[in-house]
This record gives C-alpha cells, structure tokens and sequence, in this order.
C-alpha cells in the first residue's frame, strides 16, 4: 500500500492514507482498478470510522463504525469485496502477478477463497 495523498471532498480536505492499485486483464488491455483507504475519522467520543473505496464497482465511499481497529475492519472488508467478486472469480484480476493474491486479509470464514501469498502468510 501506497501512503499519504490528499484530495477534496466538498469543502474539506480527504486524506488517504494509503493506495494500492489491482489491475483487471481485459479483452483490450489492462485497467487499474484503485483501492484507497482514507485516515480515520472521529464520529464521536470513543468511535472512529474509516472510509473506504474498492474501485471493482465504481467508487463507492463506505464508512465504518468501531473504536481505533477502524483501520484492520476496513482492510478485512476490503479484502471480501474482492475476493468475493465476479472479477476475481473471472481470474482476471491481480496485483502484482496473477494468482499470487492481492495483499488484503479476510476473516476466517473466507480463508478458504485466499489464493497464491496471501492464502500463504495472511
């Protein structure tokens, strides 16, 4: 993962905190598809929420509730868009290689859909 970007959204400054870009072989080519994860946001007292976006389904920004593992639920919510998507399914989404996995854990009960490195180490 890529870290520190800043962008806008409305009035207010969007930092993210870190990036990683999956790419989907196509009939024509290559497209990117970006993964941001935005820093934490403090809702209230004692409850953060990080968005995030997987960019597999347009950029759909998703906030989460929680205390300070607002950060790890955000990558293993990451981590099962992907690796229940139609486009890894297809095999035709990777990140650094085909079949070596896309450096996202998952909760146990995915494990099972984990491929190449990350079935290995994560």
């Amino acid at each position: 993962l890529r870290c520190g970007h800043e962008g806008f959204r409305g009035n207010s400054v969007v930092t993210i905190f870190a990036t990683r870009l999956l790419k989907l072989r196509e009939a024509n080519g290559e497209v990117e598809i970006p993964i941001r994860i935005h820093t934490p946001e403090r809702e209230q007292p004692g409850v953060w929420g990080c968005r995030y976006d997987v960019g597999l389904r347009g950029s759909v920004l998703r906030r989460l509730g929680g205390s300070i593992q607002a950060i790890l639920v955000a990558l293993l919510m990451i981590g099962a868009e992907i690796y229940s998507s139609d486009y890894h399914k297809s095999g035709h989404l990777f990140w650094r290689e085909p079949g070596k996995g896309y450096g996202f854990p998952v909760v146990p009960t995915l494990r099972d859909l984990l491929q190449g490195d990350d079935a290995k180490y994560l």
